[in-house]
């Protein structure tokens, strides 16, 4: 009895020292989910998840290729670029006016981009209609009169003079 006892306790202190194995760690594609404001976000690990959030959920057109950033600002890792023109689900509006992007069809977080990068789906051709026209306003050009009987004329395009 006494060689039981003393194998039993040999048996209880070598498992006492036992642990269970580190659960590892998560990888950036990891998809996670985060509660801001009342609403349950579903993303990627490496999107962090916003500290205020306005829900929107709103068809929404890329104005140019902007980066897909990792966190509501300019300091976070570039996830990907929008594709000009493209159509794109907005979630929300987070904190320093940045949208929340999802693709379409899709309601997994992917980034977030500045309020500027898009714009919503109906006002999307009238907007690059307004900007065209924009771009195709003449610009002024500044002449002066050299010594009486000449003059020079800067080049609105690229800032050099040009006696005549």
């Amino acid at each position: 009895m006494n060689m039981r006892m003393v194998l039993a306790l040999l048996f209880v202190f070598g498992i006492s020292g036992c642990k269970a194995p580190p659960k590892p760690a998560p990888s950036d594609d990891t998809i996670v989910t985060s509660e801001v404001n009342g609403v349950t976000l579903t993303h990627r690990y490496a999107v962090s998840a916003p500290t205020e959030f306005t829900p929107i959920n709103q068809n929404y057109r890329a104005l140019y290729p902007a980066s897909v950033m990792s966190k509501p600002d300019f300091g976070g890792k570039v996830i990907r670029q929008l594709e000009t023109g493209k159509t794109y689900v907005v979630l929300g509006q987070v904190e320093h006016f940045w949208m929340a992007l999802a693709d379409e069809g899709k309601e997994e977080l992917i980034g977030y981009v500045p309020m500027r990068a898009v714009v919503k789906s109906e006002l999307y051709d009238k907007t690059l209609r307004e900007d065209r026209r924009r771009r195709v306003v003449p610009k002024k050009q500044t002449c002066v009169t050299v010594d009486g009987s000449g003059k020079a004329c800067k080049n609105a395009n690229s800032g050099t003079w040009i006696i005549d």
